[in-house]
């Protein structure tokens, strides 16, 4: 007969007859930190070991806010549609009008980020194919996490 002790559980109380048994939750797996570079391994379900905690609060933790809140509202609705216009619906990335690529563009970019000290002037939107933004984009939260590590 199996005991107690061998089952790594120990009884809670007895209720009416039954006996409800207390045993330990499973602890999440161990993974590597996600800062570049590092292999610490930690149990933290926001992805970074302990010595990285900073880089949770560098990336705005898990709320974002709203399009209005983050500047994206009426006025930049309208800003967009007017850079499509003026730039005819065509991707204008460094990409391809280096490769001479035609490309239809059904958003807008910043040519400096905002987050570089670029802002919403019509000089430095430009309109952009949805693939092309999103390669952009990478490039840039990477060259942004490298220079926060950095830091």
């Amino acid at each position: 007969m199996l005991s107690l002790k061998k089952l790594g559980t120990k009884p809670l109380r007895k209720r009416r007859g039954f006996l409800r048994l207390e045993t330990e939750m499973a602890q999440r797996p161990q993974r590597p930190c996600r800062a570049l570079g590092c292999r610490e391994l930690h149990r933290n379900g926001n992805g970074y070991c302990e010595a990285h905690q900073n880089l949770v609060a560098a990336w705005g933790g898990s709320r974002r806010g709203s399009a209005s809140e983050r500047g994206y509202g009426a006025a930049w609705r309208k800003l967009r549609l007017l850079v499509l216009k003026r730039d005819g619906w065509i991707c204008r990335c460094a990409e391809c009008r280096a490769a001479g690529r035609v490309r239809n563009a059904s958003e807008v970019d910043h040519i400096v980020p905002k987050a570089e000290g670029g802002t919403d002037r019509p000089d430095n939107l430009a309109a952009i194919h949805p693939d092309c933004h999103k390669r952009k984009t990478q490039a840039e939260a990477t060259r942004a996490m490298r220079r926060h590590t950095r830091a």
